[in-house]
């Protein structure tokens, strides 16, 4: 069920009142469940089976950890924990991209690998919430938190359906709390989750569905395109994974918040960052931070000497890239950035550096800043080529369009139609970036100029719906 869709607006406001009539935590909570489900479901039921069997496992496996007091066994938990879910991410999702990789080096000597080849359904959403219920084993084991002795708060913990299929990867430190208690929503959060959610179907339906079409066709037919259009084409591309990224989280926490739950902010204008380190404390948070805290600081952090430092900054990167994907050209995309950051850290020598806010009040601070944000861009940009390619062979046909480069007949128009899209989601960030909010359309003191804002924005996304079928989000296929 796609948030950009007249099927998940009747979904919410057909379950939305139900969940408020329910009187006890008890009921609200068993309702969650089964809505989170319904909604889970609706892609394929079979996908239902997987998500409750991993729920089992952790819970128990969570039990257990909070029964024993030997390390050596709480240990051996966690590792069971790890491997069973790992185990189910890797098989789903990389099996096949395995085999295809033995068979190209196989039939180098003669071999035949094609019959190891299953046809495989990746199921939606397995990468986020495998790491969300790890987050729980981990935060266990290292003494954060206690087992939780309910089995169906812990299934509405995993399940929880804004940010089930695409995050934010919320800790269990920070939402079982909250599903441990009876939530009703405020009258503010149910202002800022309404603003969240159309502010979020503006970004991702109007800002990345339609620059999206044409990112598509570009990308697609490459060969009818000149260097110019394939260049918009690659920066545009920039401009839509944001807009539909951010605008699901957006959605998802505006979703959450209707019921009285609070989710983590996923971004924070990555795109004004002035170095790369910054970029991943505002990109994509929920995963850089889950990365961070369980990935990096496992493989010993910087507390083994600065070699081994940017061997651990890479390497979770290059994890983190193939986490987002079964190809090759996603394992480039992060080992890239595990590169930025390695060097940026070795740059930067003892100093330590915090995402800070710039201030952007005048042309002389905007200077000062501005060749960091550029070059930082720059660097994300060259990424994304890879993020967006559907294997090397995109890759290779970008680099010969650049190697020979060409005109074409409608560089302007795809000109004006980059600076079009970009320049909203830049004012956009400016505005959130201004009031360190993305609720900024409550800021405005004139209430009927507000809800005609809002109004206007939400009929505009209607509109597009209605005309056009809805697109998924990028990063669901993750």
């Amino acid at each position: 069920m796609l948030f950009n869709s007249f099927v998940f607006f009747f979904f919410l406001l057909t379950v939305l009142p139900i969940y408020y009539l329910l009187k006890t935590k008890r009921h609200r909570n068993l309702y969650l469940l089964g809505v989170s489900y319904i909604f889970y479901g609706y892609w394929d039921w079979r996908f239902c089976f997987l998500l409750l069997a991993s729920t089992i496992i952790d819970y128990i496996l969570g039990l257990k950890m909070g029964a024993v007091t030997e390390p050596k066994k709480k240990k051996l938990f966690l590792y069971v924990s790890i491997i069973v879910n790992l185990g189910i991410l890797g098989f789903f999702k990389y099996f096949n991209f395995f085999i295809e990789s033995f068979q190209h080096i196989g039939s180098q000597f003669g071999y035949n690998v094609d019959f190891l080849h299953l046809h495989i359904i990746l199921p939606v959403g397995v990468s986020f919430y495998t790491f969300q219920s790890l987050s729980y084993t981990f935060d266990i084991y290292k003494g954060n938190l206690k087992p939780i002795r309910d089995f169906w708060d812990y299934a509405l913990f995993v399940a929880f359906f804004p940010q089930l299929v695409a995050g934010p990867i919320e800790r269990a430190v920070i939402l079982i709390p909250q599903v441990s208690r009876k939530n009703h929503a405020t009258k503010q959060q149910f202002l800022d989750g309404t603003i969240l959610i159309i502010y979020g179907l503006f970004k991702k339906v109007l800002i990345g569905d339609a620059s999206g079409r044409f990112v598509d066709q570009i990308f697609t037919h490459m060969d009818r395109y000149s260097s110019w259009e394939v260049v918009f084409a690659w920066v545009l591309f920039s401009v839509q994974i944001y807009a539909d990224f951010s605008g699901y989280s957006n959605i998802a926490r505006g979703t959450a918040k209707l019921f009285g739950f609070e989710l983590m902010k996923n971004f924070n204008q990555p795109y004004l960052s002035t170095n790369i380190t910054e970029f991943w404390r505002r990109w994509h948070i929920s995963l850089s931070s889950w990365l961070r805290d369980y990935l990096y600081i496992a493989l010993g952090g910087n507390r083994k000497g600065k070699g081994r430092t940017y061997v651990n900054l890479f390497l979770t990167m290059l994890i983190g890239g193939l986490w987002h994907g079964a190809s090759w050209t996603f394992v480039i995309w992060g080992g890239l950035h595990g590169i930025y950051l390695a060097v940026h850290k070795l740059m930067l020598g003892n100093k330590k550096i915090t995402a800070v806010h710039h201030p952007l009040n005048s042309i002389r601070n905007v200077l000062k800043v501005l060749p960091g944000m550029v070059f930082t861009y720059l660097l994300v940009l060259i990424a994304w080529l890879f993020f967006r390619a559907k294997g090397m062979h995109d890759v290779y046909a970008v680099v010969g369009k650049l190697e020979n480069w060409t005109w074409g007949t409608y560089p302007w128009r795809f000109a004006t139609i980059l600076l079009g899209f970009a320049g909203v989601s830049f004012i956009c960030d400016l505005f959130e970036y201004k009031t360190q909010s993305h609720v900024f359309l409550n800021r405005i003191k004139y209430p009927p100029l507000m809800y005609g804002l809002l109004c206007a924005m939400f009929i505009g996304v209607a509109l597009f719906l209605i005309n056009s079928k809805p697109a998924p989000f990028i990063y669901f296929q993750f």
